[in-house]
């Protein structure tokens, strides 16, 4: 695994040495010792989810709050997504900064996304299957997030807004408060 730490502090993009031959491919998407070694975290996954959508479905931004703050290592098993992190740790020096790293079948990217950070991403190819493993258990309770279209965060979601297909549940979360 090639990984590189993004601009924001803790963000991770992990390319797998991908083997290949007449009958198709290998490669190891995790190895927890590697992950470790080359990250300095010490995140242990204990639940894996995975979603179907079609272009234009943008999900996000969400997060856990509090003891139910989750990381996350996503990736896409099938189509492409524009993957979106935003750093919503106030005392962090990127605070408020985003990344968008698009993910892929073809380039099988993955992103580690630590605790204390918004997540969305927005469907660019007829469909897609998103995979992503998180080191806490979901509580709904917990929940939150930020407008995907915020002024302020102001972030190119790479389709124009008339194609983008929105939950009723995302177009009523808040702007994003400095």
């Amino acid at each position: 695994m090639n990984i590189t730490e993004t601009k924001l502090k803790g963000c991770f993009i992990i390319e797998p040495r991908k083997l290949g031959d007449s009958r198709g491919y290998f490669f190891e998407s995790y190895n927890e010792q590697a992950f470790h070694k080359q990250t300095g975290t010490a995140t242990r996954f204990v639940q894996d989810n995975q979603s179907f959508s079609t272009k234009g479905v943008l999900r996000g931004l969400h997060a856990q709050r509090g003891e139910y703050a989750q990381a996350k290592l996503v990736r896409v098993l099938q189509g492409c997504v524009l993957d979106v992190i935003v750093d919503a740790r106030p005392d962090s020096a990127t605070f408020g900064q985003y990344e968008a790293v698009e993910l892929s079948e073809e380039n099988n990217l993955q992103v580690f996304i630590p605790r204390g950070f918004l997540h969305g991403f927005v469907v660019l190819s007829d469909t897609a299957t998103f995979f992503y493993k998180c080191d806490n258990f979901y509580q709904k309770d917990a929940e939150w997030g930020v407008r995907y279209d915020d002024p302020t965060l102001a972030i190119d979601w790479q389709l124009p807004q008339e194609e983008l297909i929105i939950s009723d549940k995302d177009k009523i979360l808040p702007f994003w408060e400095k």
